[in-house]
């Protein structure tokens, strides 16, 4: 009764943990992300940034093809990395019931068979035949018992320690939700690369077209009487320097599908057709984007950081409790016996109740280091939790401020284009008439190329600048904590 009352007053007294309670950092207490004098209306076809709750889970869909959505369900099904990152987040939630199975009262089991000899001669005895001691007797023993003991964790170091462990689960939760995040944003952005490299392909094949049919015209003309040599040269010279620009297209492509194929999970042999062209992705009219304040509690990284910090703050008190004394309660029986049959009686039996007390008294200074360390440690999470959620608000007022020059870019671009179309089949009518010479016409030949590329180059931007927006204030997976 008096153990009994000993340990119900010393678990009333467990119920405190010494060392700093976490509090979640609050939201900020900002509405948007760009400074008034950035904030402008939107162009006509430009998407528009919606404020509000954030992207849904399988924001990809917003781009209308299902060829796109198949190889991101496929990656994240097969990829590599992230079958990893799971691995890892099963690890971490593993580890944290581990820890959290030492708060409980800890029960083993024991058997033990031996084959002892006793040296008389040790405690005292001298062989004696009247008495029955004829040397040094030999028999065999055995016992089976059990035992239990409890760690009242009268300051709660154990419980900060299961704090710690949950805290560091969620961290890998988080981190896995980032990649799933990140995987779908990657899959995205490299079948959007694939399509602009295509379409780069297609303009360059087609100004080849049109070089031929410099070159077979200056030829003619030369023919003619009414051309020259040199002529034919200069055309005959863009042909060959335009048409060096194919191979490195066509290299950048293989390299994109590769890559493609490595974030899929299977080999570039696997990989399959991967005929994207831009025209067949739908531009959203608007994306939805999480206010700051919800920004925080659900974009990975943020919420990553936000549990690290957790798991240093706990630490705190896992370094505190060293500090203090630890009691430990068991009991253990026993039944051993000289032979099988004797197990079961009571005159065989043994038990031992106990209390133990650990008390650090001297270790050079190492707990109270180990404290401070901690303490540091926790000021450095939190240190970083800010600049995460202040480099997460540039990443996002970057990306808004690129919606709005996108747009702008995109339509200057699409008038440098019919400019360069005009100015050069006005050049192509002046060298057939004899106006000209064919200079002019390459001369115009080569704006229209690179119009035509800036123009390629400005589309795709805006698209990819619209999947790294829906990435930027995306949420987490599907999973939870467990």
């Amino acid at each position: 009764m008096r153990f009994l009352a000993l340990l119900l007053t010393a678990t009333t007294l467990a119920g405190c943990a010494v060392g700093p309670d976490f509090q979640r950092p609050q939201a900020p207490a900002i509405g948007t992300y760009q400074p008034p004098d950035e904030q402008v209306l939107p162009s006509t076809g430009q998407p528009v940034a919606i404020a509000g709750a954030g992207p849904t889970q399988r924001w990809w869909e917003a781009f209308g093809s299902p060829e796109l959505d198949a190889l991101v369900d496929s990656a994240i099904a097969h990829n590599h990395s992230l079958a990893a990152s799971n691995a890892a987040l099963a690890a971490a939630r593993a580890e944290w019931r581990a820890v959290a199975g030492g708060r409980l009262p800890q029960v083993d089991a024991n058997v033990r068979i031996e084959q002892e000899q006793v040296n008389l001669s040790a405690f005292g005895f001298s062989p004696s035949p009247a008495l029955g001691l004829n040397g040094n007797p030999e028999f065999h023993l055995y016992s089976v018992g059990g035992g239990i003991s409890y760690d009242l964790d009268l300051f709660g170091g154990i419980r900060r320690q299961a704090e710690e462990s949950a805290a560091r689960a969620e961290a890998q939760l988080r981190q896995t939700e980032a990649a799933h995040l990140t995987l779908a944003g990657q899959v995205v952005n490299q079948v959007l690369a694939i399509a602009a490299i295509r379409a780069r392909i297609a303009t360059a094949q087609a100004i080849l077209a049109d070089d031929e049919r410099n070159l077979d015209l200056t030829r003619t003309r030369q023919q003619g009487g009414e051309g020259t040599l040199v002529e034919v040269f200069n055309a005959q010279s863009q042909y060959t320097a335009d048409r060096g620009a194919l191979p490195p297209l066509e290299q950048q492509l293989a390299e994109a599908r590769h890559l493609l194929a490595t974030l899929v999970g299977v080999a570039p042999s696997e990989l399959g057709a991967t005929d994207f062209d831009l025209e067949r992705f739908a531009l959203p009219a608007s994306v939805p984007v999480a206010l700051p304040s919800e920004l925080v509690h659900r974009r990975p990284d943020i919420l990553q950081a936000e549990a690290e910090l957790h798991a240093a703050t706990a630490a705190i008190g896992v370094a505190t409790a060293r500090l203090y004394p630890d009691i430990t309660l068991g009991a253990t029986l026993t039944q051993g016996a000289p032979a099988v049959d004797s197990l079961i009686k009571n005159a065989f039996r043994g038990y031992d109740v106990f209390a133990g007390l650990t008390a650090p008294i001297f270790h050079g200074g190492r707990l109270k280091a180990e404290r401070a360390a901690a303490i540091d440690r926790a000021h450095a999470a939190n240190a970083s939790y800010q600049q995460t959620v202040l480099s997460a608000f540039e990443q996002v007022a970057n990306l808004l401020s690129a919606l709005q020059t996108d747009a702008r870019s995109l339509d200057m671009q699409r008038d440098a284009v019919a400019v360069a179309r005009r100015s050069l089949g006005l050049s192509r009518r002046s060298f057939e008439v004899g106006n000209s010479g064919v200079l002019q016409v390459l001369d115009s030949e080569r704006l229209y190329q690179r119009a035509s590329a800036d123009l390629v180059d400005a589309r795709t931007r805006q698209y990819l600048n619209v999947a790294r927006l829906y990435v930027a204030t995306a949420g987490g997976w599907t999973q939870t904590p467990s």
